[in-house]
């Protein structure tokens, strides 16, 4: 089967299975039989000095985490809350487009330039999927990013191999929490997490979980409905 037939239809099986899962106080990841029961989910907390925080496991070339990603921005920014981003890379057919590479490339941007410029960049890359169908594609992709910034393109970008070892460990981290897909889109605060699968229901989520956390209740998120994304 070609390959961006499988990715699309990849795509279209995932998004057909998300549903709204209910937010509660317990740490679980949804009701009984509904999306994915985590493993180790000590990780689930925000950084230090955090009361609320996003945590997102994703991958630059799951269409699904393209989607994602400017809401979860624009949330982070709304409400003035950290958000943690990790790579997972999914493997198959996704390494032929390049995930890893991009993810170097990421990192590399994170680390030499700015956290700011490097979420440029995996924003660009979400943007411009639908153009990437080969590990080619994305090497030129990131050589007009760079371009365009103004930025020097190094020959190699991991010389040591530590960038492949930092997106190594964001994957061993998702395993160990038990992460079958992406993206994988966490709300936390110091006492409870939730994962939300419906990415409509983030701000309503959001919303309930700083209520508690600074010591108020909020109207719980109408899980009766059943909505697809």
């Amino acid at each position: 089967m070609d390959m961006k037939l499988t990715h699309t239809l990849a795509t279209l099986a995932l998004s057909s299975a998300l549903i709204v899962l209910p937010v509660a106080a317990q740490r679980t990841a949804g009701a009984p039989g509904e999306g994915e029961v985590f493993k180790d989910t000590s990780m689930l907390t925000p950084p230090p000095g955090a009361k609320v925080a996003i945590l997102e496991w994703q991958d630059l070339t799951c269409p699904n985490c393209a989607h994602a990603f400017p809401v979860v921005h624009a949330a982070a920014a709304h409400y003035k809350i950290p958000l943690v981003e990790h790579d997972f890379l999914l493997g198959g057919e996704h390494a032929a487009f390049g995930d890893k590479e991009a993810a170097i490339w990421a990192r590399y941007l994170e680390d030499k330039v700015s956290p700011e410029v490097a979420d440029q960049y995996r924003g660009a890359v979400f943007a411009a999927q639908s153009s990437i169908t080969s590990k080619d594609d994305m090497a030129a992709f990131t050589r007009r990013f760079f371009s365009t910034h103004g930025l020097k393109l190094p020959f190699v970008p991991d010389p040591t191999g530590e960038l492949a070892k930092e997106v190594a460990a964001d994957k061993a981290l998702g395993d160990r929490l038990g992460i079958k897909y992406t993206a994988c889109i966490i709300v936390c605060t110091q006492r409870e997490w939730v994962h939300v699968t419906d990415i409509s229901l983030l701000y309503r989520t959001i919303d309930e979980l700083e209520a508690r956390a600074n010591g108020s209740e909020a109207k719980p998120v109408d899980t009766k409905k059943r909505t697809h994304s």
